[in-house]
């Protein structure tokens, strides 16, 4: 008891205790909610609709299609600019395709695994065309290469490892083509529903047909609103914020942006650094001329471009190396060229110069056998038989091969960043053999029959070894920039003094209006990811810190201007106001050129008045006439002349996008032609659907659409 009157006591501190010890409970809890929401946050790449991607999904997607593009164009690899252009059309199909799906779903629009399968028996599709399953000779996709790929699919990846491997590239290629295909067709389907709700009606096709088809002939008297000075215009600030409130809706803004002002300097190489490459030139000029084969002069000189050693086509080397290949003799080196464009020193050693075809059919028996002398008697046994007459595919089916012709361009090979021995000899057989000569190639991995069944396209052909290197800056003029650079930021910290002081030190204030977060880099240098992380992060006024970007030769400094952000652009923009103020400008001078015109009721009178004169034919209500003496098309004369009879003086001065006119119908005839109303009906529906043609654009303003592919990509 007395125990429990000692708690009673001390029963409020108790109450105080347990109150903290709860409140620190569930502080730690909210803190480890928000932290987990903030890094769920962090690997957010974009939402729509309210569903958001992680950076790992949509990786995955990007991979997916990078490995698509490098299948259906035979690469390798992908540059930096190939790999842009993938993640934004990666981001774009996952949008759209989130957006069509929605709209489908709401109206029960779906795509049947039966609907897909007729696709595939009619094998029309452009898509199926870009499948290792699309027949040549049929012009079709054919489904049943399809089923049988699939069952070999599935025994290849339990009985052979090395074939699955190609299998399984060849399969997720087919999965994403698939996908792609029931995306498509859904999308078809929803714009075909959609399309179906727009109609047109015999009475409009004949309103239409009249408008394109009756023809007013004019005598235009004009005046243009640059015959009066700007200064002679008085504008007010209410005249500005009237027409702003007028013309609002055309300064909503869909996606928050940033206006910049930026100093970007880009290093480049000093007299000495020109002058060291030269030396160094002069000595591999020395070394080609000298070389018997120039591949190990080209490979020390890290030259840009690859030396392969057989004979290919001028596209194969870029321009300005191609212009000189044909004013120079075999043997002959040239002279140290310097091309300003590429901002690079060439020289050129010209081996060999040919004519040879530019597509090879040819077929052809690998010979391999335990032993090099086993291999090299099997090939002479298969060779002489083939001399004697025997059938090149009977002998190639009895070795396990088709021995079926194929064809090879020069195109395949002439890119190749090298080539080794065998290579290079079987290349070189083939572009010298003679229709129908047979060939028993020794090569280091057995032997190989080749015979040649066809040659087209005689072209010249050049083996020519380049050096090209660019002119490039070294370490310490890279420095010295660098500390410049640096100290004029150091010495300039805010916004004001940076744009200020820039001029006076050497150095140009750029603008850059309106950067968005679904660009990949910033004011068109590369490798400037952190500088756009640090944009969207910044607040109004901020100066960023020094970036080294660009290829490691640019040194970049930011800062942010304005941020405008989602909504309503306020007058107080420079842009917007800028707009307004024209439109007020073109408003006031309309309102003097009226008054001006005011009781002229004929072209002499409006002549009286200083407006130039011109006759005007074919115009129509359908499309806008264009006025030579104003340089602009204008719609609402087009109206105000269909509205006028024959004979008539225009009612009242039309203003117009480029100056005041009035005007005399001369005459009104019809185009020759009768009025179909089915293919006016037609024509209406294709200009609604044109006009209709944002609907994509409204469903993406609707979504709530985030793109932070910046912080990632």
């Amino acid at each position: 008891m007395a125990a429990l009157g000692k708690i009673r006591s001390k029963g409020v501190l108790l109450i105080c205790i347990i109150s903290l010890g709860l409140f620190a409970f569930i502080a730690e809890e909210a803190f480890r909610s928000c932290e987990s929401s903030s890094n769920e946050h962090r690997q957010q790449v974009g939402e729509v609709l309210g569903e958001k991607i992680n950076v790992t999904d949509f990786q995955k997607m990007v991979d997916e299609y990078t490995e698509v593009i490098k299948m259906q164009q035979g690469q390798e690899n992908l540059n930096e600019d190939q790999l842009n252009q993938v993640k934004d059309m990666v981001w774009n199909t996952y949008v759209q395709t989130k957006l069509v799906e929605n709209e489908a779903k709401r109206v029960g629009l779906t795509v049947t695994d039966s609907e897909l399968q007729n696709v595939l028996n009619e094998g029309t599709n452009p898509m199926l065309a870009q499948t290792p399953f699309y027949n040549q000779q049929t012009g079709r996709f054919d489904a049943n290469a399809l089923k049988k790929f699939l069952a070999e699919y599935k025994a290849q990846s339990q009985t052979n490892p090395q074939m699955a491997k190609q299998y399984e590239s060849v399969y997720k290629y087919w999965t994403f083509i698939e996908k792609t295909l029931r995306q498509q067709l859904l999308a078809q389907k929803f714009q075909g529903l959609f399309a179906h709700c727009l109609l047109a009606n015999k009475v409009e096709a004949k309103m239409a047909f009249d408008e394109q088809n009756e023809e007013s002939q004019i005598q235009l008297a004009s005046l243009a609103y640059t015959s009066i000075d700007d200064n002679k215009v008085q504008i007010s600030d209410a005249d500005l914020k009237a027409k702003y409130n007028q013309m609002k809706p055309r300064f909503k803004q869909y996606v928050e942006s940033r206006d910049i002002k930026y100093i970007d300097v880009q290093v480049k190489a000093s007299a000495a650094d020109a002058a060291a490459l030269h030396k160094e030139f002069a000595t591999y000029s020395k070394d080609l001329a000298a070389a018997a084969d120039p591949s190990d002069v080209v490979r020390k000189s890290t030259s840009l471009v690859n030396y392969i050693g057989v004979p290919v086509t001028k596209e194969a080397f870029p321009y300005d190396i191609a212009q000189h290949l044909d004013s120079m003799a075999v043997g002959s080196t040239s002279k140290v060229l310097e091309n300003k464009a590429d901002n690079t020193l060439n020289l050129i050693k010209l081996v060999a110069k040919q004519q040879m075809p530019d597509s090879i059919q040819f077929r052809q028996i690998q010979v391999v056998g335990a032993t090099a002398d086993e291999a090299t008697k099997r090939a002479d046994s298969i060779y002489t038989a083939l001399k004697a007459g025997a059938d090149f595919e009977v002998l190639a089916k009895k070795y396990g091969q088709t021995g079926e012709k194929t064809w090879m361009t020069t195109r395949q090979y002439q890119s190749a960043p090298s080539l080794d021995k065998n290579t290079k000899d079987y290349i070189m057989a083939l572009n010298t053999m003679s229709v129908g000569e047979i060939k028993n190639m020794p090569l280091s991995q057995g032997n190989l029959i080749v015979q040649v069944a066809d040659r087209k396209a005689m072209t010249t052909k050049y083996t020519a070894a380049v050096v090209k290197k660019n002119i490039t800056f070294s370490k310490d003029t890279y420095s010295a920039a660098y500390n410049k650079f640096s100290s004029f930021v150091s010495a300039n910290l805010t916004a004001e003094d940076l744009v200020k002081n820039a001029a006076k030190s050497g150095y140009t204030v750029l603008d850059r209006k309106d950067v968005t977060t679904a660009e990949h880099n910033l004011a068109g240098i590369r490798s400037t990811r952190e500088a756009m992380r640090w944009l969207f992060d910044a607040k109004k006024g901020a100066v960023s810190p020094l970036y080294e970007c660009g290829d490691n030769d640019h040194l970049l400094i930011v800062v942010l201007d304005n941020i405008n952000e989602v909504g309503y652009r306020s007058l107080d923009d420079a842009q917007v106001k800028e707009i307004v103020k024209s439109e007020v400008m073109k408003d006031k001078k309309a309102e003097m050129l009226i008054a001006k015109l005011n009781g002229v009721n004929s072209i002499a009178a409006a002549k009286g008045k200083g407006a130039n004169i011109t006759a005007v034919n074919q115009v129509t209500f359908a499309a806008p006439v264009f006025v030579s003496a104003t340089g602009a098309s204008e719609p609402a004369l087009s109206g105000a002349v269909a509205a006028t009879a024959k004979g008539k003086f225009s009612k009242a001065p039309v203003k117009g996008n480029a100056g005041v006119y009035v005007f005399q119908v001369t005459g009104k005839t019809k185009r020759p032609g009768k009025f179909d109303a089915a293919a006016e009906m037609q024509k209406l529906r294709q200009k609604e659907m044109q006009a209709a043609g944002n609907f994509m654009n409204e469903l993406y303003i609707k979504a709530n659409v985030v793109d932070n592919r910046y912080l990632f990509f």
